[in-house]
């Protein structure tokens, strides 16, 4: 089987422009110093985790999330490709705990991803933040369901985001994730996958355990365009005058 596998240190494709110029530059510092950014200022956390495309598991990507608290029971994360300045963000995350999930309609939750065993196993961790201080959180990440969607097909080589934004999911067992992008992960990263492994054996999944219908319902997923007849103008209703 020919797999697919992108990491932060795999060579990505230029993206085609021109550089930013000195006058771009100058307006920029001068945004930045009077706008506030308060969304973007929320992160507060760096998760690297692997997704793969819900309608083909051996395409595998390496994915950076930059996260930031909702609220106790919702995250919202922009994923990039690799932690450095001149990353590319590919896509979004939303992570939310069992109790909002089981709220959801049954045909969104196949959407969905769990985080137990990406947890459990160690696939899941903060780069250069300490284990016992990681831990603390992840053991409330373990019990959550997260939702993705990447737009930019870095695996592939794409140079700019090209197509439809494709569903990921996150691992649920051993077996699934490919040996060298974890060996090249954890030493990129100088951690042990097999050692948080075993330092995270306390810890556990959803209270109710994981929903048959989360993980895509066991099967595949993929996003298709389907041709629908738009409504004229003049039918719209007016509501301004």
């Amino acid at each position: 089987m020919e797999k697919a596998v992108h990491s932060s240190t795999t060579p990505g494709p230029e993206v085609p422009g021109e550089a930013a110029k000195t006058g771009t530059s100058i307006v920029d510092t001068a945004t930045s110093a009077v706008q506030s950014f308060a969304p973007v200022n929320q992160i507060h956390q760096h998760l690297c985790a692997f997704h793969f495309y819900a309608y083909d598991m051996t395409r595998q990507v390496e994915a950076h999330h930059f996260c930031s608290h909702v609220n106790e029971d919702m995250r919202q994360c922009l994923i990039y490709d690799g932690p450095d300045a001149n990353a590319r963000l590919i896509g979004l995350e939303y992570i939310v705990t069992e109790k909002l999930f089981m709220t959801l309609p049954d045909e969104e939750k196949k959407l969905w991803h769990t985080h137990e065993w990406e947890v459990k196993g160690g696939f899941l961790f903060m780069p250069g933040v300490p284990g016992p201080i990681q831990r603390q959180d992840l053991d409330k990440v373990a019990k959550t369901y997260g939702k993705v969607f990447h737009f930019w097909q870095v695996d592939l080589g794409h140079d700019l985001p090209i197509g439809l934004p494709n569903v990921m999911m996150a691992v649920t067992r051993d077996g699934q994730l490919f040996h060298e992008m974890i060996q090249e992960t954890e030493k990129r990263f100088g951690v042990s996958i097999e050692g948080e492994r075993e330092a995270r054996a306390y810890m556990s999944g959803p209270e109710l355990g994981i929903h048959p219908l989360a993980n895509g319902g066991g099967k595949g997923l993929k996003l298709e365009l389907r041709e629908v007849d738009i409504k004229p103008v003049e039918s719209v209703a007016r509501v301004f005058v």
